[in-house]
């Protein structure tokens, strides 16, 4: 009896572990497969070098009758009072008050803007040659004045001509360019004066426009065929450059042919220690560079010189 129980309690304890390792059995964990790691190439990018694109620049902005014509379209922004009186100006690049002038001064106006002065030049020019120009026999001046002579049309008329910028005065309006200036006669004796613009006519587009002062400031206007046209001129920077060099060679020479005033009283002194002129040249030590020049004078010369000094004698 006691061996049946023995046996069915061993029974019972293997039963029991055997539950009890069923318990503690680890659950299998199923991992799904990982995707493959796909490695990325990177790949540098390299952009293609190209040159910067080129603009294209306007013409108009280097050119000198543009810029002419640009610099009297800015005289339509000055509120201007029509004063055509006489006014004592500085001299050279005088002007009068900004808030007057006449028709002359929207030409002049304009070519200071690009540093051309026409009250120096017109009075250089008639400082050279005073009897080519109208004032003595028109207002009874004997001499130039820079205060007004360079606002006058006709002394702007006989400038430009002795400077070669007269041009053929035609009915043509393609003859007529901006930065051309433009005289006419609008009365019995009044003379006036505009700057060809840059900016075209709506009824005839093959006309250009005019900047001038006709009493009421300066305006742009479609008055090419107006008036009587009675001169034509394209006065640039070429000519300027032209008379400046004329000028300078003109004094240049005057300058080195020329004796001071020191030279001259020297020459008087020498003149009036040599009573009669020796048959054979004066030899004197240490003579002056003036009295190597008097005495290679001939008789005619050396009256000549005299009769020029006279306060000399």
């Amino acid at each position: 009896m006691l061996h049946k129980y023995s046996l069915l309690i061993s029974l019972i304890i293997i039963s029991v572990s055997m539950s009890a390792c069923s318990k503690n059995k680890t659950k299998s964990v199923v991992v799904a497969p990982s995707k493959p790691v796909i490695k990325k190439q990177i790949t540098t990018i390299v952009y293609e070098k190209r040159s910067p694109k080129k603009i294209k620049q306007r013409r108009p902005s280097g050119s000198f009758a543009n810029k002419l014509s640009s610099a009297a379209l800015g005289r339509l922004r000055s509120r201007i009072r029509y004063d055509g009186s006489y006014v004592k100006i500085a001299y050279p690049w005088g002007d009068v008050p900004q808030n007057i002038g006449v028709c002359t001064d929207v030409v002049i106006r304009s070519y200071r803007k690009l540093g051309i002065d026409l009250q120096q030049l017109v009075h250089k020019d008639m400082s050279q040659a005073f009897a080519s120009y109208p004032n003595l026999r028109k207002w009874g001046l004997s001499r130039p004045d820079t205060n007004i002579d360079h606002r006058r049309v006709y002394n702007l008329r006989q400038f430009f001509a002795r400077q070669g910028a007269a041009l053929p005065i035609t009915r043509n309006p393609r003859d007529y360019r901006p930065g051309d200036l433009v005289t006419w006669m609008v009365g019995p004796d009044l003379p006036h004066i505009g700057v060809v613009v840059n900016r075209r006519s709506k009824v005839d587009p093959s006309r250009h426009m005019i900047v001038h002062n006709i009493a009421r400031g300066p305006e742009m206007e479609d008055i090419l065929f107006r008036f009587p046209i009675t001169g034509h001129y394209r006065y640039t920077q070429t000519h300027v450059n032209r008379s400046s060099n004329r000028s300078y060679i003109a004094s240049s020479r005057k300058r080195n042919n020329s004796l001071n005033y020191s030279e001259l009283v020297e020459v008087a002194r020498i003149l009036g220690n040599i009573p009669s002129r020796p048959a054979k040249p004066m030899v004197v030590s240490k003579q002056s560079k003036t009295s190597v020049q008097i005495a290679n004078l001939s008789d005619f010369e050396l009256q000549k010189l005299l009769g020029n000094n006279s306060s000399l004698k």
